[in-house]
């Protein structure tokens, strides 16, 4: 006679629950995170005020007029909502073509080192030998300097300008991208999929492409929302020490520079207003990368 199971036994037998797709959990965990919140909103504030620069600047960033130079804000009477700067130039509209200018610097910066950085560690851990040995020693050798002390050298030689300044910090900043991808690409390659692509043929710069690169991703990104701040920070710091961007270029790192001076004499403005923006854009950004690192973190959705 067939066993059925009696009506408390069937009550007590319960069905695992589906578990929740990977985005639909990042999602939920963005939502129910304050810190990814308050980094969200204010990394979706700075990059929609940089954007949006043109519509929002309510003076041309670079018009000067001694007659109004140090106005307070507007919330202690002076007729410009952030303040004037030493030769009075709007406050407000500097600041927001500088967050498109750091905006665009740091992007532009990560992504000449993520191409460079990804594609000598793949190409390292992938052929090993002595590609893999010369890569490893020039990036080790690299990331010996100091990060601005080789910056600031390769300003001061080649000038200001910041299409090179971009040039030159993105090419300092492939060493720890290539020694990051190069460990993943050293696990990735003996994985079974490579090994069934390399029987069925593939040549391997499809098993590069299609089997690898895919694979030793979640890292990069990882080390981007590491380095971006950084980059950006780097870019204000040279504008201040006189070697980043030209004087005709908004940057909060050239208004900070012009505005220290007066930060003891009353006017505090100049100095703190670009200061706190650069602050706020730099804080989102890491508040969202500690988000990201823990979503990436495959043991952490598991147990989720």
């Amino acid at each position: 006679m067939a066993r059925t199971l009696s009506e408390s036994q069937a009550s007590a037998v319960t069905v695992a629950p589906r578990p929740a797709r990977p985005g639909a959990w990042a999602w939920r965990s963005f939502r129910t995170s304050p810190i990814a919140l308050l980094g969200g909103g204010f990394l979706a504030i700075m990059v929609a005020l940089a954007l949006l620069a043109p519509v929002l600047a309510p003076w041309d960033p670079q018009a000067q007029e001694l007659s109004r130079r140090l106005l307070p804000p507007t919330w202690f009477g002076g007729a410009h909502p952030l303040g004037t700067d030493g030769v009075g130039r709007d406050l407000l509209s500097n600041i927001l073509f500088g967050l498109r200018v750091s905006l665009i610097f740091g992007v532009l910066s990560i992504a000449i080192s993520v191409v460079l950085g990804v594609g000598a560690g793949v190409a390292a851990g992938f052929y090993r030998g002595r590609l893999d040995g010369f890569l490893m020693r020039a990036a080790d050798m690299q990331l010996s300097l100091p990060f601005l002390l080789v910056a600031l050298a390769a300003a001061a030689v080649w000038g200001r300008g910041l299409y090179k300044l971009v040039i030159v910090v993105g090419v300092i900043g492939w060493a720890e991208f290539a020694r990051t991808v190069r460990g993943s690409t050293l696990s990735v390659r003996e994985k079974e999929f490579v090994e069934a692509a390399r029987a069925l043929g593939a040549v391997d710069r499809r098993i590069m492409l299609r089997h690898i690169l895919p694979n030793v991703m979640t890292p990069v990104i990882v080390l981007i929302s590491v380095a971006l701040p950084r980059v950006i920070v780097t870019e204000a710091t040279l504008s201040f020490l006189g070697l980043g961007v030209p004087l005709t270029t908004p940057s909060l790192g050239l208004l900070i520079d012009g505005g220290y001076k007066y930060l003891f004499s009353g006017a505090w403005w100049p100095s703190i207003m670009p200061g706190l923006a650069l602050m706020f854009l730099v804080v989102g950004i890491n508040l969202v990368g500690d988000w990201v690192r823990d979503v990436l973190d495959p043991r952490l959705y598991q147990r989720r």
